[in-house]
């Protein structure tokens, strides 16, 4: 198995970049030392937007002209999904309790909030008041997630201290089935695909890196 190709590592705008979407024409990156998101142009390498977090940014995703957000909250990191309006900043309507407390990584399919959990190895399937819908077991633990083309990309690793993360595609159409496709050479957190490359952070570098699919 091949490492992934990078094409750019561009520096953060903040440290220990941990959540990215990409929204067609801005990549967005929340950071869990600032607990604000960016919206960045990934053109000019510049911050269009920032707007503060109500709790830490541990994932999110587009969801039409808006994003969602699995934000930490309390002494116990409690994990909320919040919806944010770019312009307007985070709404306290349609906030949703993740099941169990926990979940890091968001995408939507059209229809349905998907919900990485960790260290449970799988990824939930939500509707819009949180009620589990579908679950999908992936054979590694989760910490990048997007949804392309009826397709789960996701970063992953069996231990995060040892350094080994895989670029990891998961057949949810029907029969599921999962595909190691790469090796990421670094602790990659969060992915993102603006229509032609993947995007991921390094967040212990303060770096932001994309590699061809």
């Amino acid at each position: 198995m091949h490492d992934v190709i990078e094409a750019l590592r561009l520096p953060s705008p903040a440290p220990r970049p941990q959540a990215l979407a990409f929204d067609g024409e801005r990549l967005w990156m929340g950071s869990i030392s600032t607990d604000r998101l960016y919206a960045i142009d990934p053109r000019q390498w510049t911050v269009l937007e920032e707007q503060k977090v109500p709790g830490k940014p541990w994932g999110m995703t587009v969801l039409g002209d808006e994003l969602r957000v699995v934000c930490g909250v309390g002494e116990e990191d409690d994990r909320v999904i919040r919806r944010f309006v770019p312009g307007h900043g985070f709404k306290t309507q349609d906030e949703i309790e993740c099941p169990e407390a926990t979940g890091s990584q968001l995408s939507y399919d059209g229809t349905y909030l998907y919900l990485s959990q960790w260290y449970k190895r799988r990824i939930l399937g939500l509707d819009e008041r949180g009620e589990i819908v579908r679950e999908i077991d992936v054979p590694h633990q989760i910490c990048g997630q997007c949804y392309v083309d009826e397709t789960f990309y996701l970063v992953t690793t069996d231990d995060e201290e040892s350094g080994v993360y895989f670029l990891t595609r998961v057949c949810a159409n029907g029969k599921t089935s999962s595909e190691d496709l790469g090796r990421i050479p670094f602790a990659a957190r969060a992915l993102a695909f603006d229509g032609s490359r993947f995007w991921t952070n390094h967040r212990e570098a303060n770096q932001i890196v994309a590699f061809d699919r």
